[in-house]
């Protein structure tokens, strides 16, 4: 029961792997200056189990004081076959500067509980002040407050999607060096990219370019764990296949649908 717990609880950490989703240079020409609204739906399989559905959606149109603001939205919920064991219905929302792709804001919205993951019901804001270098965190109300020091262009998890969805062209060969926080502390991650070709449900024998990258996970007494994503390299780059390989077992998430322009 112990390791039944710690793999849900994982999957509480999903989205903050999801941000390097990917695309490509000819439609990031497309988006720049135009109304942009799009979202890929997942579903997530242990052991061939669909578990969850995920999805991340990305638009713009905002503006404050005149700046443009772009928006991504994660949101991670159970499958109902299985809210006997757990349910889960979580939501994150990174808001940033389109212009500079550095976040000004993060917000978690984490509701669980069940037999097998830890009961929770919290709400957590994260604003980023790059000129402090530091980040304030707020819980439930904002009576709680603390702030922390961050180093420079640290990213949350779905602004970093948005710099790799819009703003950088990735090639096979290359090595990412990034900073990454979540709302627990800065975490440095290395990405290394290839290509390879793949097999999933979006598409057979797709010739793709992965990014790979190695973490230690708190949740598993800071062992190492592989993160690995799959993006098509030919026309539209398309994030089709990401998973996430733990001590105890792989999580693995397919691309079921694209909507939007």
């Amino acid at each position: 029961m112990g390791k039944m717990k710690r793999i849900f609880l994982l999957i509480v950490l999903c989205p903050f792997f999801l941000p390097p989703l990917i695309d490509g240079e000819e439609p990031q020409i497309q988006r720049q200056g135009s109304v942009l609204k799009r979202t890929f739906f997942y579903t997530a399989n242990k052991w061939g189990i669909p578990i969850l559905k995920a999805s991340i959606k990305i638009k713009n149109g905002t503006e404050k004081e005149s700046t443009p603001l772009l928006q991504i939205e994660a949101q991670v919920d159970s499958l109902p076959h299985l809210r006997s064991l757990f349910w889960m219905k979580n939501r994150f929302v990174s808001i940033l500067d389109e212009k500079s792709g550095l976040p000004i804001s993060y917000t978690k919205e984490i509701h669980q509980g069940g037999l097998l993951i830890k009961n929770k019901n919290y709400h957590q804001l994260i604003t980023f002040d790059p000129l402090r270098q530091n980040v304030v965190i707020e819980n439930g109300d904002r009576k709680e407050k603390r702030v922390l020091p961050v180093p420079l262009e640290t990213y949350d998890p779905l602004s970093l999607f948005a710099k790799y969805y819009l703003k950088e062209e990735l090639h096979p060969g290359q090595t990412l060096q990034l900073f990454v926080f979540d709302g627990i502390k800065p975490r440095k991650m290395i990405f290394h990219s290839r290509e390879e070709k793949v097999n999933c449900k979006w598409a057979d024998s797709a010739q793709t370019i992965c990014l790979e990258s190695t973490t230690p996970l708190s949740t598993f007494g800071d062992k190492e764990g592989r993160i690995q994503i799959w993006y098509t390299a030919l026309g539209e780059k398309i994030p089709i296949l990401m998973e996430l390989d733990l001590p105890i077992g792989k999580i693995r998430f397919e691309l079921d649908e694209v909507k939007g322009n």
